[in-house]
Order: structure tokens, then sequence, then C-alpha cells
């Protein structure tokens, strides 16, 4: 199974992405673990380089700092926004589980990066209203944005501060925003004329200063597996918290979510086989990153793939067929 494994990882190799780390595990035991190729076409990849890890940013610090909160008695899914924070409108009456399902009604993005940086984008993010009807699934980085938000409002410090007291105490050290330019962090697009390196490939992560709620956080694929280990062994949270995490809440338009993660449906990188597991949970990223999990196994995929392209999509076909193999001869 392995060598399947490895020609369908290395058939993406300098025609999707330079190189890749995989790593293949159930909670404290890691299962098969491998780098491939370059992370820029000279340097090799190493089983610690260290990917920008894009939206996976929503799922390991983000939902993970909500739901902290949540578990603390600071806050509940159905906590309006303006309860946390001076929105106005429609915007006051979003609520956290919307927010955490993508149903809030909010647009998926917004250009307001191209005029404005830092606490000035932020603010004006925050007062962007909904334009879509409440319950229908519209995938969207502002979501995570206000989330981050809500986070600095209820726990009283800055959003990373608050993850890394997560995450720090479980061992993930080679996690952060804004890590140092170390040789092991793989180069992402090009930016204002210079190679992203170290610094988030979102717009709207880059342009708040690298700290943000839908994207920006950095890590590694062993790291990652420390996460994944923890989450599922209720180190995190309590374990009926985290069974949130793999529950069907929302199904519209096609497409399923749980509380923060994603559900496989027809179609998503899930691949087929967990298509049709009932705790079936994962997570991608734009720069080329996913987690997916069955409830007790889970297969992590690093790659920088917007090295080569920033936007191509053979990287979905990869994760199909990749998850297929994994989850179906395990």
């Amino acid at each position: 199974m392995w060598e399947t494994v490895d020609k369908i990882v290395k058939s993406g190799i300098n025609k999707i992405y330079p190189g890749a780390v995989l790593l293949v595990g159930r909670p404290g035991e890691i299962l098969y673990e491998k780098s491939y190729g370059t992370i820029d076409g000279v340097r090799k990849t190493q089983l610690d380089t260290i990917y920008d890890i894009a939206s996976l940013t929503k799922v390991v610090a983000t939902t993970t700092a909500v739901m902290k909160l949540f578990e603390e008695g600071l806050l509940h899914l159905n906590d309006r926004l303006g309860y946390f924070l001076p929105v106005e409108g429609k915007k006051a009456d979003i609520t956290i589980f919307q927010l955490l399902t993508h149903t809030s009604g909010m647009a998926p993005y917004t250009e307001l990066w191209k005029h404005l940086k830092g606490k000035a984008l932020l603010e004006e993010i925050l007062k962007i209203q909904p334009v879509y009807e409440p319950g229908k699934i519209v995938y969207s980085c502002l979501n995570f944005i206000t989330l981050m938000a809500v986070v600095e409002a209820v726990s009283g410090t800055s959003f990373d501060e608050f993850v890394y007291s997560i995450l720090y105490p479980i061992g993930m050290n080679n996690t952060s925003f804004n890590p140092e330019k170390y040789e092991n962090i793989a180069p992402t697009s090009i930016r204002e004329g210079k190679r992203l390196i170290g610094e988030p490939d979102d717009e709207l992560a880059y342009y708040l200063g690298g700290v943000s709620g839908n994207a920006g956080l950095f890590s590694s694929a062993r790291d990652l597996f420390i996460f994944m280990s923890a989450l599922l062994k209720g180190e995190i949270m309590r374990k009926k918290i985290v069974n949130l995490f793999s529950q069907h809440v929302v199904d519209s338009n096609g497409k399923r979510r749980h509380l923060g993660w994603e559900a496989p449906y027809n179609g998503s990188s899930a691949g087929d086989i967990l298509l049709h597991l009932d705790h079936a949970f994962g997570h991608t990223g734009f720069t080329g990153t996913s987690i997916w999990c069955d409830g007790e196994k889970f297969v992590i995929l690093l790659t920088n793939r917007v090295f080569i392209k920033r936007f191509s999509e053979g990287i979905g076909r990869i994760r199909i067929l990749l998850h297929n193999v994994v989850f179906g001869g395990l």
C-alpha cells in the first residue's frame, strides 16, 4: 500500500508542487511518514519542514480557541456577535454557530486589503454586513476573522497568545504565526516582487500583520500529528466537545459542514471512502495543505503548491487518490 501512496504523492512533484511531507497516523502512533522532493526546486524537503498551512488555521487555531472558550463556559454557540463586539445591523444577530459552520450569510472574501492594513483593515472587515440568507453554506474567510475578534474580546488577550496557550503545552513548538525566517520554511508565492517565506500567502492574513483567524499559521507535519493525537485523545478539550467536530450539523446546497471542520461531501478532497463514514472530518488549505480523519486514523499532507502556480486544481485529485488508498487500506 505504501508504494502506491508514494507513487500518488510523487506524481505531483514539479507539476503541482515542488515537494511534500506526508504523515499517516493514529493517536500517539505514526504509521507512515515521508518527505518528498524539494521546497524550492533546490533544497530537499525535510520531515520537519515548516509550511504555511493557510486555512488549516481555521481549525487548528480558531475553532480550537473558540471551543476552549466554550468548554470554559465563556460563550455558547447561540451567542450573538453583538454580545461581544460593537457591530451593527444584521451582523449583530449572527451567532457563533453560524460563523463556525459558514452559514452566517457573509461573503467569501473582501478586497479591502488592497488599500487597508493592520487594525484599520480589521475594523472595516468587522463592519461588513451579510449578503446571503443565514443557513446557506457559503465558505467565508470573513467568518473566521470575525471569530478571531470574538476570541480576543472574550479571552482578554491577543489571538496568537491565546492560541499558543493551547498549542504549546501539548508540544507544538514548531507552530506559530509570523515565524522566524528559518531555512526550513517552505516558500510560497510572490507578493510585491518578493518570494514569501514565513509570511502568509493569504492576502487578508498578510495585510492584517500575519496573525488572523482565517489563515497565517505555520506548522510542520509532526506538530500537526501532535495536534490530532491530542485532539482525538481529549487532551485539548473534552471528548464530548471534540465529537462535535465529526457530527453533521449543517447540510445545504449539496455541501455538509461540521462545527468548524469540513464534512465529506460528493466531490470533496476527502475522497470516496470517507464520504460514507459517519465520523469523518477534515479541512484543506489553499497553499496545498490538508488534514483528513476517519475518527481514528488521520492523513496529513503538507505542500507549498502555490510556489509553482498560485491558482491550480491538480492537488484535489492527488488528495482524493491518497485518501482512498490510505483509508481504504488501513
